[in-house]
Parts: structure tokens; sequence; C-alpha cells
């Protein structure tokens, strides 16, 4: 008995650990830093947040896919945002996706990979962590 118990264990762990994390819809957290470095490789930034919180500033080349919208009634997740992100990225693309903090962003890296992007990675730390560590960013002018 004692020999079906730790089979028993043995399963039970390699189903709530290692499974989940081979499975190709588990969202990977980078750093800033690791973050900035895929960047300036060539990755594709993916910032999430809204057109008002990127045009405050984001990123250099930074490409701008709102994932929720600040409404009266709170936020919405934006219903066209794996067609907007399709229409801008590839499947195969390199990206690496940011919002103000990482939480918004984690959520969209893991839509992504669910819908077939391959390479994607969420920034931790989002746009917050960007600017703390002095990388270079861009705002756009205010409409007069």
């Amino acid at each position: 008995m004692g020999c079906c118990v730790c089979h028993l264990t043995v399963v039970v762990l390699l189903l709530l650990f290692v499974l989940p994390a081979l499975s190709s819809e588990s969202a990977v957290t980078v750093d800033v830093h690791a973050a900035k470095g895929f960047v300036d490789s060539g990755h594709k930034y993916l910032d999430v947040r809204t057109v008002e919180e990127f045009k405050k500033g984001h990123p250099w080349n930074a490409l701008n896919v709102p994932y929720v919208f600040f409404t009266p009634q709170g936020r919405e997740k934006n219903p066209e945002f794996l067609e907007q992100v399709s229409l801008i990225c590839d499947k195969h693309d390199h990206i690496v996706v940011g919002c103000q903090s990482g939480v918004r962003s984690l959520q969209a890296t893991e839509e992504l990979l669910k819908a077939g992007f391959e390479h994607v990675k969420n920034m931790g730390g989002g746009y917050v962590a960007w600017v703390e560590n002095g990388f270079l960013v861009k705002a756009l002018q205010e409409e007069l």
C-alpha cells in the first residue's frame, strides 16, 4: 500500500506543478531590464494601456492596443483586442507586453498565448518600472 501512495503522490505532483509549467499558454513574466533587452534586440513592445495613458508617455517604438477601457461603469475589456493586435503583429513575432504596473499586461499576454501567439512575454512592473529605471520614453504632444 505504501508504494501506491508514493505513485499517487508523484502523479498528483506532476498534475499540479509540471504539466501547467509545460502548457504553451503559461505566461512568462520578465523584469523590466530583461524586457528592455528584448526590445533593444528587436522584439515588439505592445503597450496595452489606454490611449490616454499611452499619450502621456511610452517606450520608443511602442505599439498601442488597449486591453481595457475605463468607462463610467468601470473597466471594460476591449472586445476587439485580439483583432486589433492581429493587424499589427504576426503570431510568430516576438512581443513584450506592458501596461502601467503589470496586471493588464499579464492578462493580455495570457489571452494572446491562448489565441496562438507564440513568443509573448509579460513585462513585470509595467511602465512605472520602465520610467523608474530611467529608460527612454516618448510623450505625444498634447493637442492644442
